[in-house]
C-alpha cells in the first residue's frame, strides 16, 4: 500500500468546475504497475496525530509534484516566479513525511517532492533557476518536459538503481541549493543542477527532481520504492 500526496486545486469535469483533489494519473500507473496498490492522500488539516494514524496503512508514501514550497519554510521571501503558496499542502507534506521518516517508512519524492525533503531536512531552495544557471532549459513551459540526461554519484543508491547516466524528464523553475542535513547529493545534470538527493543508511529515502511517471517504460525507480515498501511491510509483520 504507497500513499501518493494530491493536489487540492480547481477541476472541470462534465457539468463541474470545482476544487478537487487530484494527481496525474500516470503517477498511479507507476505505481500499480510496479505491483504496488495506490492510496491517494489529498491536502487536508494535519496533525502529528493524524499523519500517523494515516501512515499507519501504509507502506511507503511517494510526495509528488505540484505547487512550489512556501519560501517562507526555508527563510526566505517570494521571487517574483514562485507559485502562491498552498499552506494546507505544505503542512500536510512535512507531517506525512516527518512521521514516516520517524518510522523508517520507504520514502520517494518526486520533482516538488525533492523539496520537500529537502526543506524539512533544513535545506534551501533557488526559487528561479534561471537566475542561477541563465537558461529555461528546465522548464519548456506549456506542460512540455525537457527531456535531458542526468548523472549519478557513485556508490549512491540511485546509481545501483539506474546506472552512472540516466535520461529522464524535467519539468522544474526552482532546484536544491543547500543540502538539508544527513542528506547526500546522488545525481546532477549538465548545468551542474542537484536532480536527486537521497538518506544514506537502510531506509529506503530517495527523491528525483525529474518526472520518472512520465517515462512508462522505465519503472525503476516505482520498483524501488514498491519493493521497498514490501520489506518494511514484512519486517512491521514480524515485530
Amino acid at each position: 500500500m504507497v500513499g501518493l500526496t494530491t493536489y487540492l486545486d480547481r477541476a472541470k469535469f462534465g457539468v463541474w468546475d470545482v476544487r478537487a483533489g487530484l494527481l496525474p494519473g500516470q503517477y498511479i500507473q507507476g505505481i500499480t504497475a510496479a505491483g504496488g496498490i495506490a492510496v491517494l492522500l489529498p491536502p487536508q488539516p494535519v496533525t502529528p496525530e493524524i499523519a500517523a494514524r494515516v501512515l499507519a496503512g501504509l507502506s511507503a508514501l511517494v510526495v509528488t509534484g505540484g505547487r512550489d514550497v512556501d519560501p517562507i519554510a526555508y527563510g526566505q521571501t517570494p521571487h517574483e516566479e514562485t507559485d502562491r503558496p498552498d499552506s494546507t499542502r505544505d503542512a500536510w507534506e512535512f507531517a506525512l513525511l516527518t512521521e514516516a521518516l520517524r518510522r523508517g517508512m520507504p520514502v520517494l519524492g518526486i520533482c516538488r517532492g525533492a523539496q520537500v525533503l529537502n526543506v524539512a531536512l533544513g535545506g534551501t531552495l533557488h526559487q528561479h533557476l534561471p537566475d542561477v544557471i541563465g537558461n529555461t532549459g528546465h522548464r519548456a513551459g506549456n506542460g512540455v518536459f525537457t527531456p535531458m540526461p542526468v548523472r549519478t554519484v557513485p556508490g549512491s543508491r540511485l546509481a545501483e538503481l539506474v546506472g552512472e547516466t540516466c535520461q529522464v524528464q524535467c519539468y522544474h523553475h526552482q532546484a536544491i541549493a543547500e543540502v538539508g542535513a544527513k542528506l547526500r547529493v546522488s545525481a546532477r545534470d549538465d548545468d551542474g543542477v542537484i536532480e536527486a538527493i537521497e538518506l544514506p543508511g537502510e531506509d529506503f529515502v530517495l527523491a528525483v527532481q525529474w518526472h520518472p511517471e512520465e517515462s512508462p517504460d522505465d519503472l525503476r525507480l516505482f520498483a524501488a520504492v514498491v519493493q521497498a515498501a514490501v520489506k518494511y511491510e514484512q519486517a512491521q509483520v514480524s515485530r
